[in-house]
């Protein structure tokens, strides 16, 4: 077997226009159920988003990310979807959505380190 964590990630991206469907990366979330690992990358480049749409509100944009990763995180003051167990969250955070923000459908594969797996793959597929 090529590593001892199976792990699913989903990249998330940002929609101006949902009806469009074009979108930018800007972030990952890797989970590891058996690890009992689920951690999210993000980063906005304003400039890039700026020459992608001029209608976006990047302090919304930023709360609306934050948001997801308090969740992801498990913090008390995200709400009740914070609360649930690792492999719940995951699936809420990658649930199909109307909205500036989506994320793909999961990819799985098998790792060593979860954590220079999620780098390497928010280098590869958002920076």
């Amino acid at each position: 077997m090529q590593g001892k964590h199976l792990f699913e990630y989903a990249v998330i991206r940002v929609l101006p226009r949902v009806e469009r469907e074009e979108f930018i990366n800007v972030g990952i979330i890797l989970f590891s159920k058996k690890a009992k690992y689920i951690r999210m990358m993000y980063s906005l480049n304003a400039d890039r988003l700026g020459a992608f749409s001029t209608e976006l509100d990047m302090d919304l944009l930023q709360e609306a990310l934050k948001s997801f990763e308090s969740i992801c995180n498990g913090k008390k003051e995200a709400g009740v979807i914070a609360q649930f167990d690792i492999p719940e969250r995951f699936r809420w955070l990658t649930a199909v959505r109307s909205s500036c923000i989506q994320t793909s459908r999961p990819h799985s594969g098998f790792s060593d380190n979860l954590d220079q797996t999620i780098e390497k793959l928010f280098v590869e597929l958002v920076l």
